[in-house]
């Protein structure tokens, strides 16, 4: 049985549509390519001139109770810059380490919305834009890099905010393990939501201020901090 003829104009009609298609693509990719383009060469250009300003923001990222003890002291050496400490230590405690340094806490923020690193920068990334932030001192651990660093420098950068990374010394054994496979995964999504985070801003509803923390409250309460012989509530 002889199969239906196809109309030559439909055949003409479908070359013609495929044709259009292919270069309707092409432009396209075309234009967002040059759109991507002069927004890295523009980012680019941007960062390297807030290279060179002051830092505004000490950025911690939890994960030990001595990174919380070096931003103390960095921030009693400068007591105009911002701190953001993203879920470190349990309230008290942080604020028992920055009376202890003798550290203003006037600036000093905890955020409590972060369960990963990737969080880390998911959460703050829009309060360090609203504060206006160009520059940061990331302060984390040796075992936490290189990962947190280039997930600082995609995540941070691509919002024109310049990264400094900072060592605090940590004692006994790193409560994380890095991977190859987890630094990949972040490494990855970090890349996509680097584009994303343009347009979606996710909000922390968990940003206290340290000058906010009771004490008493915690001391009723019969808290306990790490390192009790260094910090205690009593």
């Amino acid at each position: 049985m002889r199969g239906r003829l196809i109309p030559r104009n439909w055949v003409n009609f479908k070359n013609w549509f495929r044709a259009k298609g292919r270069r309707l693509l092409s432009t396209s990719l075309l234009i967002l390519g040059i759109l991507l383009g002069s927004w890295l060469l523009i980012n680019t250009v941007r960062l390297q001139v807030v290279a060179s300003e002051p830092v505004d923001v000490f950025f911690v990222l939890g994960g030990g109770i001595d990174r919380e003890i070096y931003v103390a002291q960095l921030a009693k050496q400068h007591p105009e810059v911002r701190v953001l400490i993203s879920q470190g230590s349990e309230d008290p405690c942080i604020l028992l380490i920055f009376q202890r340094e003798q550290a203003p806490i006037r600036q000093v923020w905890l955020e409590k919305c972060a369960d990963s690193t990737f969080d880390n920068f998911y959460f703050n990334i829009p309060i360090l834009k609203q504060w206006g932030v160009r520059k940061v001192k990331l302060i984390t651990s040796s075992s936490h890099l290189p990962r947190s660093q280039w997930m600082a420098q995609i995540l941070l950068g691509a919002h024109g905010i310049w990264v400094e990374t900072d060592i605090a010394s940590h004692q006994g054994t790193p409560g994380n393990r890095e991977s190859v496979l987890k630094g990949g995964l972040d490494i990855s999504r970090s890349l996509v939501w680097a584009v994303v985070s343009q347009v979606v801003q996710p909000r922390c509803l968990k940003l206290v201020p340290l000058s906010a923390v009771d004490l008493e409250a915690w001391r009723n309460s019969g808290f306990r901090c790490e390192r009790q012989q260094e910090l205690k509530l009593e």
